[in-house]
């Protein structure tokens, strides 16, 4: 059958292949379950892998599949598997390693050196015309969410950064937060900006661009303020809007952390999300930084990857996207591009592009039918 795959760590390796169809039987206690997949989303991840900035090929081989943002739907089920013919569903990433927490179910948590997922390490990944995976790993999706629930992976992330944020500030005897702040406007802001939104919070999100344009306009449908860096500093928008009781660093630009922190509210919590790859050497004023967390109960927590619940609860949120006045057809619009079919060279080409894009997808299959 036909995948997407690079060589790991060789920039411009992108290619078509052909790679032996998947057995449901590799999988143990009959939990298998093949999924004829509809699309695949690309994002910075892919982006990185292109370029060879990481990536693990699984144990054996010198190649891997991408994608790590799925849709599909069951073809094909072992015994053991709960799961129906023709449902829609989306696969989660990370797989069990070695730790405490890969033992118990929270891969997501692992404490492993090298992480286990599914299209960036060691496990390949769903730019293929069939996966198979364990039934564990499936969360369904209602059939009319089909053309945005790609954007499941991505939201996953942000809800899983949300709520560990929310089980941080459990530690407060009384946490009613009123105003966000985003920092970043690509897919990743913009989907944290819905999903706070959703919450009830005023939003700011920030981004370098100036408005209008088409992200701009996208945070302002919603009912959010879009800010530009080019007409305020951080600074200068936390005495103007804030302070955030919430800060959702999702720029990936570390110049922009320690401002973060003194944009909080007394008590408040700054979630960084983003990766920055590489290094970028950067001068800190440390004594400030720690003042501004020990003095005023300031909390900093990363999040990565998403638990199958942070799944379904994505699921849960893009149907209400979806359901709402205010947000129906919001997603939609955050699908920009699509590459039809195995098309490896536009697939390269867009990685290695800087265009106007917010997700782009690649058309596998046509998902709008049952099997």
């Amino acid at each position: 059958m036909k995948a997407i795959a690079i060589h790991p760590g060789t920039p411009g390796s992108t290619h078509l292949r052909d790679v032996p169809r998947p057995s449901i039987e590799a999988v143990e206690e009959g939990r298998g379950v093949r999924v004829r997949m509809i699309r695949a989303g690309l994002c910075g991840t892919d982006a990185d892998l292109a370029a060879g900035e990481y990536g693990v090929a699984p144990p054996g081989e010198d190649f891997l599949i991408l994608g790590h943002e799925s849709l599909g739907r069951v073809v094909e089920a072992g015994p053991g598997a709960d799961v129906a013919l023709g449902q829609l569903v989306v696969v989660t990433i990370r797989r069990p390693g070695n730790s405490a927490y890969d033992r118990i179910g929270r891969p997501d948590l692992s404490t492993d050196p090298l992480f286990i997922e599914t299209g960036i390490s060691q496990a390949h990944g769903f730019m293929a015309e069939e996966v198979v995976a364990d039934a564990a790993y499936l969360v369904p999706v209602p059939d009319e969410l089909e053309p945005v629930a790609i954007l499941t992976e991505p939201l996953s992330c942000i809800t899983k950064s949300l709520r560990q944020a929310e089980q941080v500030q459990a530690r407060l005897d009384l946490w009613q937060p009123k105003r966000a702040l985003v920092t970043g406007a690509s897919t990743i802001g913009l989907l944290a900006t819905l999903a706070l939104r959703l919450r009830g919070l005023d939003v700011t999100t920030y981004a370098r661009r100036p408005a209008p344009y088409r992200n701009s306009a996208l945070v302002q449908r919603i009912g959010a303020r879009y800010v530009s860096a080019a007409d305020a500093s951080l600074p200068g928008l936390a005495e103007r809007n804030g302070p955030f009781d919430i800060v959702f660093e999702g720029s990936g630009a570390p110049a922009l952390v320690e401002p973060a922190v003194a944009a909080l509210a007394p008590n408040g919590v700054l979630a960084l999300f983003s990766v920055t790859p590489g290094s970028r050497p950067l001068q800190v004023d440390v004594a400030r930084l720690n003042q501004a967390v020990v003095l005023y109960n300031r909390v900093i927590v990363g999040s990565a990857a998403a638990s199958r619940d942070d799944y379904a609860q994505a699921v849960t949120t893009i149907g209400r996207a979806e359901a709402e006045p205010a947000t129906r057809g919001w997603l939609h619009e955050l699908i920009t591009d699509r590459i039809e079919g195995f098309d490896a060279e536009a697939i390269a080409a867009h990685l290695a592009g800087t265009g106007e894009h917010i997700k782009t997808t690649v058309e596998i299959a046509t998902g709008s039918r049952r099997e």
